[in-house]
């Protein structure tokens, strides 16, 4: 069998009903939301599907510039072609989530190829099954959208955003009981300076949190150190890295528990499964972030996930944009809080051309609003002191002066 073509199909996204930041503020994924799907045709008729993420916009083009490297090649050789993709991206110097995001789509299009043409799943290429329904989690605005999750079933819920991010914590915890995961995710824009992060990681502890998400930036290793060292809470990120030696040093020093790369921009399941590998051999967890994703690469995380002893949980926008069911040509199925592992050959999933054609790219950039400080959104600081100081720790709304 050999590759014939390789295909980028990019469409426009519509944003999720709400996220963990809604209750204060507009995510990026408000109006700049791609899905880049990648197929991969063969001289036998087999198409082989994956996504790519890491701004697909930029990455459908870095797939269409890798293509002529691939056509006539054995695609059943994974690791060989990965290596050669790597090798004809590094003149570009490192491409971070750009270059390891075309390799993700290829990558993942290269297992469903390999597991539709042996007729097994990608899950057992992986190693085989150490469970088959995946437990997830989804965001919530408020109190209202995360009692809403419960009782759909879903067993873990994530706030996020800056603005009374305590406030809003200690109250979802205290609507849906101790039984439900709670997870917290402080990503900027604007970062948080360590203090500030250290601050609100410790108001947080008597949460139980099964993990506090990207407190500090993840280009701060500092940072990230003084959190890790004042901070009672399993810490959680990865998910802008792009390649396993850029997690080494939080991995080395134990400055993670959790390890989210993202199934979209981490160079495929290839390298997310040499990841996993080597956060198993220190005692971590993973849970793959897929919160801009589509179904293609959520999917592609389910398998990667079946296979793993240290498998966490999954992230998922639950409810999402409704054209999300119409991309693929089957819906996946959800049981108690859990997706129920695809049993087709190789992924088992396939988009629908046609449907996303309908929906061509418009733009892939937005600029989040709602983070900063009062009165400072326009000055887009990447890095800012939470201010009033005194109100970023509170429990319950603070009481106004008369």
């Amino acid at each position: 069998m050999k590759i014939t073509d390789i295909r980028c199909h990019l469409m426009q996204a519509g944003p999720p009903p709400h996220t963990g930041w809604s209750a204060t503020g507009t995510s990026a994924l408000a109006g700049s939301r791609n899905w880049l799907f990648v197929t991969v045709h063969t001289d036998a008729g087999l198409v082989g599907t994956g996504e790519g993420s890491g701004w697909p916009r930029v990455v459908a083009g870095a797939v269409d510039d890798l293509r002529h490297l691939l056509i006539g090649e054995d695609p059943s050789q994974i690791e060989r072609l990965g290596q050669k993709l790597r090798v004809a991206i590094m003149g570009h110097g490192q491409t971070g989530v750009v270059g390891m995001g075309a390799l993700a789509a290829i990558d993942t299009a290269l297992w469903d190829l390999k597991g539709q043409a042996l007729g097994t799943t990608v899950a057992d290429l992986l190693g085989g099954h150490t469970r088959t329904r995946i437990p997830y989690y989804t965001h919530a605005a408020n109190v209202e959208t995360a009692l809403a999750a419960v009782a759909r079933g879903v067993r873990g819920v994530k706030v996020g955003g800056l603005k009374d991010v305590v406030e809003r914590a200690f109250a979802v915890r205290a609507a849906v009981g101790p039984d439900i995961d709670l997870m917290v995710d402080l990503h900027g824009p604007p970062w948080l300076t360590a203090a500030d992060a250290v601050a609100i990681g410790r108001a947080l502890e008597p949460l139980n949190l099964l993990f506090l998400e990207e407190p500090v930036a993840p280009d701060n290793l500092d940072a990230w150190r003084r959190v890790r060292e004042q901070v009672a809470v399993p810490l959680a990120g990865g998910e802008r890295l792009a390649t396993p030696a850029e997690f080494r040093p939080f991995i080395e020093e134990r400055l993670l528990d959790v390890l989210q790369p993202d199934t979209g921009r981490f160079g495929g399941l290839t390298a997310m499964r040499k990841l996993a590998g080597t956060a198993e051999a220190h005692g971590l967890l993973v849970a793959p972030h897929s919160g801009s994703l589509g179904p293609v690469a959520e999917v592609a995380a389910m398998h990667l996930m079946a296979a793993l002893p240290n498998a966490l949980v999954l992230e998922r926008m639950d409810p999402d944009w409704p054209g999300r069911a119409q991309v693929t040509r089957s819906a996946l199925a959800l049981d108690a809080g859990h997706l129920l592992l695809p049993t087709g050959p190789g992924l088992g999933v396939q988009i629908d051309e046609a449907f996303v054609a309908q929906h061509p790219s418009q733009r892939n950039t937005g600029a989040a609003k709602g983070g900063w400080n009062d009165g400072t959104d326009d000055q887009f600081a990447y890095l800012q002191a939470r201010r009033p100081r005194s109100a970023i720790t509170h429990t319950l709304p603070a009481k106004k002066a008369p």
